[in-house]
């Protein structure tokens, strides 16, 4: 499904030609996620609730990915969040090319993401405080998240939790009666 977006970007639905850009995309933004390979980016995806790219002259930029609860996935965050909610959508990574920065692309995935997540009523992430990712922390204020606590991995990385209420979704049309 494609959707309508600024300029000559599109975002949409990711597919299996996709997945070359993906784990480049993903390796050269290793530090603030977990590594994939190809067999890994095959689960993940089985697990996606929904996964999205935006494109710009036919070249994926950028990439999200968000999953909802009662799945098997074997990230500790995840379990984390899945542990204290039963309704939630996890943005498991968001990634944007380094050259397309600062130009409303995370922007955009957040939106989509975020409609996604109307139904849950939450969207769940994390951010590195160690190593510090102040850029995005920022951004994640700035849209109205919260952190709800901290995780450590391994000695050189804590991870801070985020989370933002959403309104569920609402149908605008009323029943009348006779």
């Amino acid at each position: 499904m494609s959707m309508p977006s600024s300029g000559q970007m599109r975002l949409r639905e990711l597919t299996r030609a996709d997945w070359p850009r993906i784990l480049s995309l993903n390796f050269a933004s290793v530090l603030e996620l977990s590594d994939l390979d190809e067999l890994r980016l095959q689960w993940l995806l089985s697990l996606t609730h929904r996964d999205l790219v935006v494109e710009s002259e036919r070249e994926v930029i950028a990439f999200a990915l968000a999953i909802a609860p009662g799945t098997a996935y074997d990230s500790e965050n995840y379990r984390w969040f899945s542990g204290r909610f039963e309704r939630f959508l996890y943005l498991d990574r968001v990634v944007v090319a380094a050259t397309q920065r600062r130009r409303g692309i995370g922007a955009q995935l957040y939106d989509a993401m975020e409609a996604a997540a109307q139904p849950f009523e939450r969207m769940v992430c994390e951010v590195n405080v160690l190593p510090p990712n102040r850029a995005s922390l920022a951004f994640h204020g700035s849209r109205g998240y919260v952190e709800i606590g901290r995780l450590q991995h391994g000695q050189e990385k804590v991870v801070a939790l985020l989370s933002k209420e959403l309104s569920p979704t609402r149908s605008t049309s009323r029943g009348t009666n006779a």
